[in-house]
């Protein structure tokens, strides 16, 4: 049995709140060499834009891996290792307090991704001189603020 590849990925989100213009990007490392994208989306949210960076990264990957994907983002993180996920299904895609759960279009794309990973959630503190999450959070502010796909 071949033994799947070992990536990296490093993600981040950036939102403009008053005006909606949001960025996401993503770094994938691999056997010393990088690929990172980045891209704009307008009318969105913060959360929306970490989950579609999430979202971006696991499509680019062109096999089952072995992945570690680095956030700076709980919300996504947690969803993952804390059960949020699993809680939020069996409750029909209602969170505890029994509100519809936001952003399930991009929970649910990442959940089938994952199934095709055997994959692993890091989280590393935002703005705290992580090489690699300042990296992808200067990629999606410039997306964001250049309005384009990087």
């Amino acid at each position: 049995m071949t033994e799947k590849k070992r990536i990296y990925i490093f993600t981040d989100g950036s939102c403009d709140t008053t005006s909606g213009h949001g960025g996401w990007a993503y770094l994938l490392t691999y056997n010393g060499s990088q690929k990172e994208a980045a891209g704009y989306e307008g009318n969105t949210t913060n959360n929306r834009m970490e989950l579609t960076a999430a979202v971006r990264a696991l499509q680019a990957l062109k096999e089952p891996c072995n992945v570690t994907l680095t956030t700076d983002s709980q919300y996504l993180k947690k969803a993952f290792t804390d059960g949020w996920l699993k809680n939020w299904q069996k409750n029909g895609w209602r969170t505890a307090n029994k509100a519809p759960v936001k952003n399930k279009d991009l929970w649910l794309e990442l959940l089938e991704l994952s199934k095709q990973h055997e994959l692993n959630w890091d989280w590393t503190k935002g703005h705290a001189g992580h090489p690699e999450n300042e990296r992808v959070d200067e990629l999606a502010l410039k997306a964001r603020k250049e309005r384009r796909t990087i």
